[in-house]
């Protein structure tokens, strides 16, 4: 089968197009397999590539298989899904540490991780979903904030934060969103009750604080500022970090909470209904060949991109 590997860390041009076996039923007890039909670029994944986590990959060394969002059709049944179901999920890979990840035409999947698509969700658009949505959920879930707090999502223009902000008004808290310039009235109509532009961490505490001199309740860092923001939150407030072991430390008895979204199965399904009925909503930025992952990279490491870029096989 076709994979696209890392072969040393470095720029997009690192990954090649390779072949390795295809995986066959049963050979690896408790999962199964799924034929892949489009795969969604990450921002971790770039990161992985660049040598940025190579210390946290430990022993992995390249060459390996990036991603982890995946959309395609179930090869084996498992309960309550027969083989042909077109299925979604996502490959927690820092967990697995074995390099195979779904830059490939065939994974193999557990079971855990699958939930079914909806017949009118394409598998471009599932494939945008799983990480993302499950990263913003299990995010907000360490927050604890009772409804009327006061949430600022860093990153609101990307993929993870548009969700944050729709999962997060939803649930009754008052929303400060960081974007791109041009963004506002988009991200006003998915529930942010205040749009702040983006800058420098420290222009974006002035702006926060302008609007909020009281400051906000809680941070969910969407675009990975680090501990620059923390001037931007109360005393005893919450700020959730999504680079676990590159959080910063707590200030003025802050709460940090670290989140690596794991896979939960029932939500995704739950997710993916709510994108089917158009209420929740995400976005596909670009779609490119699996043969054109270092394009990909390219355009992902470019600047913005309204949206998930996938991958289709």
């Amino acid at each position: 089968m076709r994979v696209v590997e890392v072969t040393a860390y470095g720029g997009p041009e690192v990954l090649r197009m390779a072949r390795r076996p295809e995986p066959e039923a049963g050979d690896e007890p408790g999962k199964v397999r799924v034929r892949l039909k489009a795969v969604g670029v990450n921002q971790a994944d770039l990161r992985i590539r660049a040598g940025e986590y190579a210390g946290v990959v430990g022993d992995l060394k390249p060459p390996f298989v990036l991603g982890t969002d995946f959309a395609g059709t179930l090869l084996d049944p498992v309960p309550g899904m027969a083989e042909g179901t077109r299925v979604a999920g996502f490959v927690p890979w820092y967990e697995e540490l074995t390099g195979h990840g779904t830059y490939a035409e065939v994974i193999r999947a557990d079971p855990a991780w699958l939930a079914p698509i909806p017949d009118d969700v394409e598998f471009t658009v599932a494939a945008s979903v799983p990480l993302a949505s499950l990263t913003a959920q299990q995010g907000l879930d360490r927050l604890r904030l009772p409804e009327g707090s006061t949430l600022l999502v860093t990153g609101a223009s990307g993929v993870v934060g548009r969700l944050a902000v729709q999962y997060a008004a939803a649930a009754g808290l008052r929303v400060v969103a960081v974007a791109h310039e041009g963004d506002e009235r988009e991200l006003n109509v998915l529930g942010a009750a205040h749009v702040v532009e983006r800058g420098t961490p420290q222009e974006v505490v002035a702006r926060v604080v302008e609007g909020d001199p009281d400051r906000v309740d809680a941070v969910f860092d969407g675009s990975f500022t680090g501990g620059a923001l923390l001037p931007a939150l109360k005393d005893d407030g919450v700020f959730v970090a999504l680079v676990p072991g590159q959080e910063p430390a707590g200030e003025r008895n802050i709460r940090v909470e670290p989140v690596r979204a794991r896979p939960d199965a029932a939500r995704l399904k739950e997710t993916l209904e709510k994108v089917a009925n158009r209420e929740l909503i995400t976005r596909v930025a670009d779609v490119l060949p699996l043969e054109s992952a270092a394009e990909a990279h390219r355009r992902a490491e470019a600047g913005r991109r309204p949206g998930r870029i996938v991958l289709l096989i």
